[in-house]
């Protein structure tokens, strides 16, 4: 009788066997399942997304996604921590405008185009009847991202390319703001010069000092 192979008893020749993350669980089959869980959400939609789908696509068995994670909320909102980690982390390259325009173009791009978007997009309108992943979403993934697209004002601010009383929370809602309105309420396109535009005025309201 032919026996399941389950994505994280694999090892490749030549390759050290993982014996889990700090929670017991195989790397390599926690990241088949974050993908799949992206790519299907895309193909199949919210309603018809299941774990049983979710397991099948990552070549895991049912039994271990349901042991790792509760529900397929659960597997997306992890989905969507490393996702927003990994693509929205802002560059660093000394020139602010530069940096800017960068994070602003990438946040739109993941907002539009990204299966990590769509992720995100959807949670939120579950997010609309949950209280519970509302906050989850709020204190967690969103208050995380909050402060990394605060690191370019940051690094300006102390290299005095930015003003030292500049409110950098009103910051990055005046930068961020009005692409999530875009994307989430009108519909309307984020072309680069939406977002390098966005990126122009507000340094001419805040000029260095």
């Amino acid at each position: 009788m032919a026996r399941l192979i389950h994505v994280g008893d694999v090892t490749e020749p030549g390759e050290r066997r993982h014996h889990g993350n700090r929670y017991g669980r195989s790397e390599r089959a926690r990241r088949a399942v974050l993908d799949a869980v992206d790519n299907l959400l895309v193909e199949v939609g919210f309603a018809r997304l299941t774990i049983e789908g979710i397991a099948a696509r990552a070549g895991v068995g049912k039994q271990t996604v349901y042991r790792w994670w509760p529900s397929k909320v659960d597997i997306l909102l992890e989905a969507l921590g490393d996702d927003l980690a990994e693509e929205l982390s802002p560059p660093d390259s000394g020139d602010l405008r530069k940096d800017l325009c960068a994070h602003l173009a990438a946040m739109a791009s993941f907002l539009t185009t990204a299966d990590a978007g769509a992720v995100f997009r959807t949670l939120l309108g579950q997010a609309q009847h949950d209280p519970d992943l509302a906050r989850q979403l709020r204190e967690v993934h969103i208050r995380a991202q909050h402060r990394r697209d605060r690191l370019p004002l940051e690094r300006a601010v102390a290299r005095g390319e930015l003003p030292s009383d500049v409110d950098l929370d009103s910051a990055v809602e005046q930068l961020a703001g009005p692409i999530h309105y875009r994307v989430l309420v009108t519909g309307a396109p984020v072309p680069p010069e939406f977002t390098d535009g966005l990126v122009e005025r507000f340094l001419r309201e805040h000029p260095p000092e």
